[in-house]
Formats: structure tokens, C-alpha cells, sequence
């Protein structure tokens, strides 16, 4: 890789003069100096520092809530010896030098983003620490090794100061140093606080820039009439209505559907109402949730195998005792707050898109495609995202947006309904699940199996990895299958259902861990022993596993819940986090009713501890919205769910008590962000069997009248 990035600081509008740690991404031209351009040195590509003192981060994560805004600048922050408010965020442009190594291209999803950073980061700071005091002990003529940096300042064992804009310049023609140290953990300053979050802020004046908010000059808006039908097309249209309307200025045939582009969005979603379309339903006129299930549950094909200790199917022909269970889970919507949206502004020697985005790469290289352009041409330009939950590592919205603005000239923003994002979601897989576990005559527990049966997510969107391999992001929670049992067998059955699926937060997390978790429960019942006690005496060679067992347990009293009130629990571990839930439920008119839920939580470093815990509260009530009434329906190709309405979330006064308790511990940084959804509903479905001696094996709750 190239390290003269001068093409990149030019475009990204940089500070004038200093020292600016950053990379050359590939394809970028290299002009020749001007004068007055900032001095640079190729080290990473998250750090500016101007000569009037400035620090700008470019944050290369998207912002959805989650917090990299804040704990990313943080870890950068830590290393460079200065308080975060010294800190300013830019949002990076798309690029190789931003590629997440856990993920392998540029992508906010699978909690990787402290993760990946954690040591990448701190570098970065460290680098910029050390060329800076480096610079002003040449000035001074005394050891770098005596100096030190305080708050923006490099400081002299006798007191003598220097700002970091005064050395920036000087320390950007020193070599960039490869080895660094780092900040020992015990002298951490930020790392493991609670720091103030840099968007709330933003967020609370209104300055923060959604995708929604985007307002260029001359833009026109767009709505966008799709098939009803998932996977159909517009046969033909008349359009003669629409364009006799006020304020319409086009319609435009794209490659998702038809594009109706006026003066203001309501102009256009009300011209877009009276379009005359004929709809090819394509194959999926016949589909729905009958369809979807008989093919899961009958599925045939060779299974991949996950994992496989000893042999369980021998194991399990000759045991003394086999149990065995069947589980049914639903498609989901990720129901983000904000629709999908995105804002182009194409012209013959390139194109801008302004949109809130997960994944920068594939977004430029969507609107490459639609505009006939190169993806070098295409400047990602990524704002907040009012929920993304995987939602937004799709791009399917990003292509019409780019087919208008180039049909009609000028900017053009394409914002989808509330219906549209609903009816046209990647939905979260649904799945058929098989566990089977058996005992020995004295009551040993010494097979487990877990048939998998859904389509895979990761086949659509990266082909490459399940060419090679079994799908990593089908067989989570399942896998890695924690307890101690001789014999543990694990395949997964790829079956398609005929539509795109997507990921979700905490992906396969969510089913596998409903059902290994609520399987559990099954075997303990089985072996007619405390599912505490149970899952206690296999989990002694998983300390990390058995400490938060024991800390929820502790904390919720598990077992001597009030009178009328019932526990259930489950435990995980995903993303590199362990974590256990203790749910408090009591059923109330054939309904269940959610008291607490208490989830202990060992991340490894925290960086901070209060975004950890709103992290773990967003997952859990995530996960609550979805095990209560979580289901998309199909009838003749056509989502039944349209609005909040039928797609049910969780609302402020439902939202139980929640107590986070975190485990202290050095170990490199798990993902937090969508862990502690996947525990929620076998917690739940536990207690509620604790309260009533019904196994649940299939969700929403809704579906089911509850005694």
C-alpha cells in the first residue's frame, strides 16, 4: 500500500499545516505540493493535528447510537495524554485503509468496532505521542525519553511547554517509529470511566446530520413505489397523473421500482400514490408463512457439520434416556426508527452520496454501478443513523436514489415511508431447529445435538466466504456450545426461502442461544435437577461462563422471586463478551408480564462503562420487542405488517427494571452492542415454564394463550 495519501487530505479538507498521521488509499491521485499544503507522515489514517492547535479524529464507524463516536476517540484520546473534549470528529470517507481485520472490509456490525480498534487506536495516539515529544526534544535539545505530554502540550522536566500544533509540523518530518509503548492499563485515564459522549450534544441541539436531514442546493426529492410483491417488478406504469400533479418534475423507471422526483417529498409521495402500475409478482406470488415453514421442516440435503466431539448419533442410539425438541422461529423487520434514505448528487465527472450507511464500500460501490462510474468517483459522505441494527449493511436502498439524481440533473433525495421500510426490510432469517440430548443410566448428561435449518444471509452478501467454508454467521451461539458433554454434534442445513434475509442484531446469536439455552432447560427437567444447579456443574471449566452465572444469580435472588413472580435464565457468549440473564416474569391474563431482568456482563476492558451499560439495556429491550410480539407475516408474496402498529416495540411505560452488573476484567475488549439481545428470549421462555410447566418452542409470545 502506497503511504502518501495526499490525494485523500486535499479532498478531506484538512487543516492547514501540522502533522496529519495518514494512509494513501489506493486509487487516489497524487498531485504535486502547493504551496502551503500540510505536511504529512504515513502512520494511520485516523489522526490530524493542526498547527493552530486542532485535533480532529475521522471516526471510520458508523455512529447508530452505539457510541463509537465517543469510545473510539477515547482509546486515541488515552494514548495522546489529552481530555476527549479536545477532541473533534469528522466521519472518514470509504476506503481500504479503514477495513475492519475481524470483518475484512470497511463495516460497522458483529460488535466489532472497539474490537478491531483497540489496539489499532491506541497506536495511532501512541505514534502521534511520540513523533510530537520527539519533535520538541530536538527543539530543546534534550532526551525524548525525559518528556512527557499533558493535555495537549509537550512538557520538559523543567516545566518548559510546547503545544502540540507548535511541534506539529517539526514532528511531521520525523519517521514514523513502528514500535510504541502504550499506556500500561493501570495508568489509564479515560479507558474503563465513564466519559461524557461527544453526540449527545448534536443530538440534543439538533445540529447532529442525519441521513433524513440532508439539504444540498437545487435537491428535489424522491418517493419510490416498489412491488408489492417481495421479489416482483413493474410490468408497465402509466404515469400521466403523477405528472400532472404540482411540483413533479420527473418519473423514473429504476432498477428497484418507480421513482416519482418533485419540488418537496410530499409532492412526491402524493404523486407516487397515483401512479397506474401493473406488478409482476415473479415467483413469489404464491409464497407465505405456510410455505416458508413446510419447507424448513422438510428440508433434505447433506447438513455441514459446525462441530463434532466424539459421536453423537452413535451416543444417542444407545443412551438410556434421549430428549429431543423442535423449535420454530419467525422472520423479523428491523424496524429502524429512520427509513431508509439516501441522497445523491450525480454529475458526468462523479458523484456525492449522503446517507446513513454501515457499510461505506459496498454503498460506493452500489452507486458506481447505477451511476456508470468507477467507485473512485463516488465520495461516501456517511451521517448519523437513526438505528441501523444491520439493517443498513444492506444497500438496496442507495441504487434509485443514484438513477434519479442522474435521470433528472440535479441532487435528489430518496426518503422511503415508514410502509415502504417495513414491507421491504431484508428480514431476519426464519429457522427449523432440532436438539437432541441424551443421558447415561446414571443420569449423565453425555450427548448433545443441534440440527440448524435456515437460509444463510452471508451467501447473498459475501458468496466468497461460503464457497470455502459453513456459514460462520449461521451457526453462533450453537458452535461454541459451552457445556461439558463427551459427545457434541453441530450441522447446519442451508435451505433458501425465495427472499433476501439480512443480518440482525446479534444475528445467529438470537436463534441458536433461544434454542440451545432453552434446551437447557429441557435436559435439566429431564435429569429432574435446578436449572441454576445444572447448568453450574457443567459450566467448572468455563470460569468466565460460571462467574456471571453466579453474579445474575446472585444479583436477581434466582429461585426466591415474590410471590407470583417466576425466574428463568440463560447463558451466552458472543462476540468475545460472556454473559448471563436472570428474566422476572409473573403471567397476568393469560399473558406474560416482564418485572426485571438482570444481565451480568464480563466485555473483557471496558472503555466506557456507562455506554457498556446502555448498550446491554438497548440489546435487552431489543430482544424483549422481538420475544413478545417479533413476526412478519406473508400472504401472496405481500408483508402483512405495514407500521409500528402491527409491528410491535416495545413503548417506555412496558420497559421492565433492568440491572446491568459488569465484571471487571484486562482481557482485550468483546462486543457489546448485540450480545445481550440473544439471551432475552430463552430467559423469558424459561421463567415462563417455571411459572406454568409449558415449554415455549416457538416465538412471538403473542402466538400463544398462556394459563
Amino acid at each position: 500500500m502506497s503511504l502518501d495519501r495526499r490525494a485523500f487530505l486535499k479532498s478531506s479538507a484538512c487543516v492547514s499545516g501540522g502533522l496529519i498521521i495518514a494512509l494513501h488509499l489506493p486509487g487516489c491521485s497524487k498531485p504535486g505540493r502547493t504551496s502551503g499544503e500540510p505536511k504529512t507522515v504515513a502512520a494511520n489514517a485516523w489522526l490530524r493535528i493542526g498547527t493552530d492547535n486542532t485535533i480532529t479524529f475521522l471516526c471510520d464507524r458508523s455512529e447508530m447510537g452505539q457510541g463509537v463516536y465517543t469510545a473510539l476517540p477515547t482509546l486515541i484520546a488515552e494514548e495522546l495524554g489529552v481530555d476527549l473534549g479536545r477532541i473533534r470528529i469528522d466521519f472518514a470517507p470509504a476506503g481500504d485503509a479503514y477495513k475492519n481485520d475481524l470483518l475484512g472490509t470497511q463495516i460497522t456490525g458483529g460488535s466489532t468496532s472497539v474490537r478491531d480498534a483497540w489496539l489499532k487506536l491506541r497506536r495511532a495516539g501512541a505514534q502521534a505521542r511520540t513523533m510530537l515529544i520527539s519533535a520538541a526534544a530536538r527543539e530543546w535539545g534534550i532526551r525524548a525519553a525525559v518528556c512527557r505530554v499533558e493535555n495537549g502540550f509537550v512538557v520538559s522536566p523543567t516545566g518548559k511547554r510546547a503545544s502540540f500544533g507548535a511541534c506539529a509540523e517539526a514532528a511531521a518530518r520525523l519517521p514514523v517509529p513502528n514500535d510504541v509503548k502504550l499506556t500500561d492499563p493501570g495508568n489509564f485515564r479515560l479507558i474503563g470511566t465513564s466519559v461524557r459522549r461527544l453526540d449527545t450534544p448534536l443530538k440534543v441541539d439538533g445540529s447532529a446530520r442525519y441521513g433524513i436531514d440532508v439539504r444540498l442546493p437545487e435537491m428535489l426529492y424522491a418517493a419510490l413505489a416498489q412491488p408489492p410483491a417481495l421479489g416482483g417488478k413493474a410490468a408497465s406504469f402509466d404515469d400521466s397523473k403523477a405528472r400532472a400533479l404540482p411540483g413533479v418534475k420527473a418519473v423514473v423507471q429504476t432498477s428497484s421500482g418507480i421513482a416519482v422526483v418533485a419540488t418537496s417529498w410530499w409532492q412526491a409521495l402524493k404523486a407516487r400514490d397515483v401512479l397506474a402500475i401493473k406488478w409482476d409478482d415473479g415467483a413469489n406470488g404464491a409464497l407465505n408463512d405456510g410455505v416458508i415453514l413446510r419447507g424448513l421442516e422438510r428440508a433434505t440435503g447433506t447438513a455441514q457439520s459446525a462441530r463434532r466431539d466424539g459421536d453423537a448419533d452413535a451416543v444417542i442410539k444407545s443412551a438410556a434416556r434421549v430428549v429431543k425438541a423442535e423449535y420454530q422461529l419467525p422472520l423479523l423487520a428491523h424496524a429502524t426508527l429512520e427509513p431508509q434514505n439516501c441522497t445523491a448528487d450525480v454529475r458526468a465527472e462523479g458523484c456525492d452520496i449522503y446517507v446513513p450507511t454501515q457499510i461505506q464500500q459496498v454503498a460506493q460501490q452500489a452507486a458506481a454501478s447505477a451511476a456508470g462510474l468507477k467507485p473512485e468517483q463516488v465520495r461516501v459522505h456517511t451521517t448519523f443513523l437513526g438505528g441501523g441494527f444491520g439493517r443498513r449493511l444492506d444497500v438496496d436502498f442507495v441504487p434509485a436514489a443514484v438513477e434519479a439524481s442522474k435521470a433528472v440533473g440535479k441532487p435528489v433525495k430518496l426518503l422511503w415511508t415508514r410502509e415502504d421500510d417495513t414491507t421491504h426490510d431484508v428480514y431476519r432469517p426464519p429457522a427449523f431447529d432440532t436438539a437432541i440430548g441424551a443421558f447415561d443410566k446414571s443420569g449423565k448428561l453425555i450427548a448433545w445435538k443441534l440440527r440448524l435449518v435456515g437460509p444463510s444471509v452471508t451467501a447473498r452478501l459475501f458468496p466468497a466466504v461460503v464457497a470455502k467454508s459453513i456459514d460462520p454467521f449461521a451457526i453462533e451461539a450453537a458452535a461454541n456450545y459451552p457445556y461439558d458433554v463427551p459427545n457434541v454434534s453441530v450441522e447446519y442445513l442451508r435451505h433458501e426461502i425465495g427472499i433476501n434475509v439480512g443480518y440482525m442484531r446479534s444475528v445467529s446469536h438470537a436463534l441458536n442461544c433461544f434454542v440451545a439455552e432453552s434446551f437447557m432447560d429441557e435436559l435439566a427437567a429431564s435429569a429432574r435437577r435446578d436449572p441454576l444447579e445444572f447448568r453450574r456443574a457443567l459450566l467448572s471449566k468455563q470460569p468466565r461462563y460460571l462467574k456471571a452465572l453466579e453474579l445474575a444469580a446472585q444479583e436477581a435472588r434466582y429461585g426466591a422471586a415474590p410471590k407470583g413472580r417466576f425466574h428463568g435464565l440463560a447463558v451466552m457468549s458472543g462476540y468475545d463478551t460472556y454473559m448471563a440473564q436472570v428474566a422476572e416474569i409473573s403471567l397476568e391474563n393469560g399473558k406474560v408480564r416482564v418485572h426485571r431482568i438482570v444481565c451480568a456482563v464480563d466485555c473483557g476492558q471496558v472503555v466506557n462503562r456507562d455506554i457498556v451499560v446502555a448498550q446491554v439495556e438497548s440489546g435487552i429491550i431489543f430482544g424483549l420487542s422481538s420475544t413478545l410480539w417479533g413476526e412478519i407475516n406473508i400472504q401472496r408474496g405481500r408483508v402483512q405488517q405495514t407500521n409500528f402498529d402491527t409491528y410491535r416495540v416495545l413503548r417506555i411505560n412496558e420497559i421492565p427494571r433492568i440491572d446491568v452488573l459488569l465484571l471487571d476484567n484486562r482481557a482485550p475488549p468483546g462486543g457489546i452492542g448485540e450480545p445481550s439481545t440473544a439471551l432475552v428470549a430463552p430467559a423469558v421462555c424459561n421463567a415462563i415454564h417455571a411459572a406454568s410447566g409449558r415449554r415455549l418452542r416457538s416465538l412471538p409470545l403473542a402466538r400463544h394463550k398462556l394459563a
